[in-house]
């Protein structure tokens, strides 16, 4: 489904290397950790896939290929450090190694890369667009902790914090590049729209996954945002339809044994994992619908396929 982009890719992970260069150590380790440790690579994927449909020239998907996946992770480091994470990608969290001030400063670090980026490019529109994108990662992280802490449990929150947190930034990825490319405000927006109803859908399923996936397949423990006093979708529909028993479990972050399976249990019973599955399968649809707007072609074609994967991603 990538192979289109392969090079592309490649050569992302060599400047991105460049980008985190530092003769300080301890962010050069942090640095080379981010590189080698890779992930998905989902953000700069979407914005060489849109570099494709648009024919935009390389240098201007890169550009904000790099912006956009330097924000994504510096964000990880200050997240992992808030929520108090033992590790990342399998490996010890950042601050769990160098401590909290090195983890802290080397997310600073790479906003600062980033700043840099959108200097090179001499876009004042992907710069307002990054910070834009920014403010609303930020916000959305705040708006989760505040949720969890007042309890002001509610799809409207929670769909505020998922796009904040995770379609906002998909968004950013694809939006960028058609404004580096002056693309005409249909195909902006369709790019848009495309990210923000697919984030929703790769959010929405990772939740779904982290209550009622297979560990095995993961590769980690499941209930991890229960223990963490998240309400995802499912267990916010349980709130909904009065399961006291559900609020219970996430008032005490599932800290007694067997509530993570309890909660499970009480999802299947209450229907409300088809009702997750439901909105899964809508947001993937919508992220399909939004790409009509261009004719048939790879680029177009691996794009539906990642929101079509949404479906049945185990992990």
């Amino acid at each position: 489904m990538l192979e289109l982009i392969q090079t592309e890719l490649e050569d992302f992970e060599t400047q991105l290397g460049a980008e985190l260069r530092s003769p300080v150590a301890f962010i050069g380790a942090i640095g080379e950790d981010l590189v080698s440790a890779g992930g998905k690579r989902l953000r700069p994927s979407l914005t060489f896939l849109a570099g494709r449909l648009l024919a935009a020239g390389r240098e201007q998907a890169m550009q904000v290929a790099l912006a956009v996946e330097l924000l994504h992770s510096a964000s990880l480091l200050h997240d992992d450090l808030i929520d108090d994470a033992n590790t990342r990608r399998g490996v010890d969290a950042a601050f769990r190694r160098y401590g909290n001030v090195v983890s802290v400063m080397s997310g600073d670090f790479m906003l600062a890369r980033v700043l840099a980026i959108l200097a090179r490019s001499g876009s004042p529109d992907l710069t307002m667009l990054l910070s834009d994108t920014a403010a609303r990662l930020c916000e959305a992280q705040v708006l989760e902790f505040q949720m969890a802490t007042l309890e002001t449990y509610s799809l409207e929150n929670y769909f505020t914090i998922i796009d904040g947190k995770t379609a906002v930034l998909l968004a950013a990825a694809l939006e960028g590049v058609a404004l580096l490319t002056a693309a005409p405000e249909r195909e902006r927006r369709a790019l848009r729209d495309f990210g923000m109803h697919y984030g929703r859908a790769f959010q929405m399923q990772d939740d779904y996954l982290d209550l009622l996936g297979d560990a095995v397949a993961l590769g980690k423990p499941v209930g991890g945002d229960l223990r963490e006093g998240k309400a995802t979708f499912a267990i916010l529909k349980l709130l909904g339809a009065g399961v006291a028993e559900a609020r219970t479990i996430l008032r005490r972050h599932a800290s007694e044994t067997g509530d993570v399976a309890r909660m499970a249990d009480l999802v299947h019973e209450h229907g409300a994992d088809v009702l997750a599955r439901t909105e899964i399968t809508g947001a993937a649809g919508a992220a399909k619908e939004a790409l009509t707007v261009f004719g048939d072609g790879a680029a177009k074609t691996a794009l539906v396929s990642l929101a079509e994967r949404e479906l049945a991603r185990a992990r």
